[in-house]
């Protein structure tokens, strides 16, 4: 009685389909030798990645686009704190005393080196302009570009790198107010409310500056209110669709417009400069070197400015500049032997806080009008 039942019940399933879904453990086949625990990793893992932890997570292209992004931030960093020790020693310490000069030498020295790096390297693909209203962006950034530069080199020749990179801490407080006058992109209360310490960092280290110029103060701050603004107008020219270049074109395309608008002013207001340049190179040929060292590193400085922007945000370059700030207060302060206070350290330490407190604001604003904007799409799918 026992072998007929087994028999129909084996009957029964195999004539029955609806039984066949029934769950079945399904073992997996044994791993090839070269996927096993222990050996190499297969040929799409990045080799990077058994150095670097973070560019495993994810996908492999994010975690390049964090390696490129951190690479670019510490270039900049790099370039940003040279050409500044530079520009210091050539405006005050060697007496070569023309800043608007040397802001056309960086401006030539951007165009070739940009035209070298796409024409002939091809290390980008050529973009062209595509309307007048675009090559009138370019022209106005290089303009503003140009009057940021020439103020802040000024600014050296009258003022200490430590307090030079007080006031440029600042730029958020005007990237904040040129980012509502241009995109009206307003902010919350907190975000305003947290550049208050930004301004009152800056008055206290004015108070207590044993070395302070008011001509140069007032060229450092307009450096500074130039310098957020390009950045506000370079995001949007970076990020708007309709006419989006890449970084090392639009620097390309600005720079020999800068040294065009830059020529008639040095002319003007530095005489035969030319001349004294000449004249001074034949006195000591280091100058010729310094320049050309100097012009070098000025480029360098534009393209990561133009690639950090392109990578992050315009505010975020300028947050990102205020460590470079402190570095380079630091080693000024080492390498030329100026004077410092403790109202004065503290001032910039005010306005370092200021910026973090703006930043973090900031970053708290955002999480929370993304979030209320993806609220109601959760609420009408459900």
């Amino acid at each position: 009685m026992v072998e007929p039942h087994g028999k129909s019940w084996t009957t029964r399933r195999g004539s029955n389909p609806r039984l066949e879904s029934d769950p079945v453990i399904d073992i997996p086949p044994t791993p090839p030798g070269d996927a096993r625990p222990g050996n190499k990793l297969p040929a799409t893992t990045p080799f990077l990645s058994l150095f670097l932890p973070f560019l495993s997570s994810g996908s492999d292209g994010l975690g390049y686009a964090n390696l490129t992004t951190a690479f670019t931030i510490g270039a900049w960093y790099f370039s940003n704190i040279g050409v500044l020790l530079l520009n210091k020693y050539l405006l005050s310490i060697y007496g070569y005393r023309y800043p608007i000069f040397l802001t056309m030498i960086h401006m030539v020295s951007c165009s070739l080196y940009s035209l070298a790096a796409i024409r002939w390297l091809r290390l980008v693909p050529l973009q062209s302009v595509s309307s007048r209203k675009q090559l009138f962006k370019i022209a106005a950034l290089s303009g503003i570009f140009c009057f940021s530069v020439v103020c802040g080199n000024t600014s050296l020749r009258y003022l200490p790198i430590s307090f030079n990179q007080a006031v440029g801490a600042t730029t958020p407080f005007f990237t904040a107010i040129f980012s509502l006058l241009i995109t009206c992109q307003r902010e919350s209360g907190a975000v305003y409310l947290a550049l208050l310490p930004v301004v009152l960092g800056i008055v206290v280290a004015s108070n207590s500056e044993p070395l302070f110029h008011l001509f140069g103060f007032l060229v450092c701050i307009g450096s500074t209110a130039g310098r957020a603004l390009k950045s506000v107008v370079q995001g949007i020219l970076l990020t708007s669709e309709g006419e989006k270049l890449n970084s090392m074109n639009l620097l390309m395309y600005m720079s020999p417009i800068a040294a065009v608008m830059l020529l008639p002013v040095t002319l003007w207001m530095e005489g035969n400069i030319a001349g004294t340049t000449a004249a001074k190179a034949a006195e000591d040929p280091r100058l010729l070197f310094f320049l050309f060292v100097n012009a070098t590193v000025a480029y360098l400085v534009n393209l990561t400015n133009f690639l950090v922007t392109k990578h992050t945000s315009a505010l975020t370059l300028q947050v990102l500049g205020n460590a470079k700030a402190a570095v380079a207060a630091v080693v000024s302060v080492l390498i030329f032997r100026n004077p410092v206070t403790v109202m004065g350290m503290t001032g910039f330490g005010i306005t370092v806080f200021g910026v973090v407190l703006y930043s973090e604001a900031k970053k708290r604003s955002k999480s929370s009008s993304s979030a209320s904007s993806s609220s109601p799409n959760s609420s009408s799918s459900s």
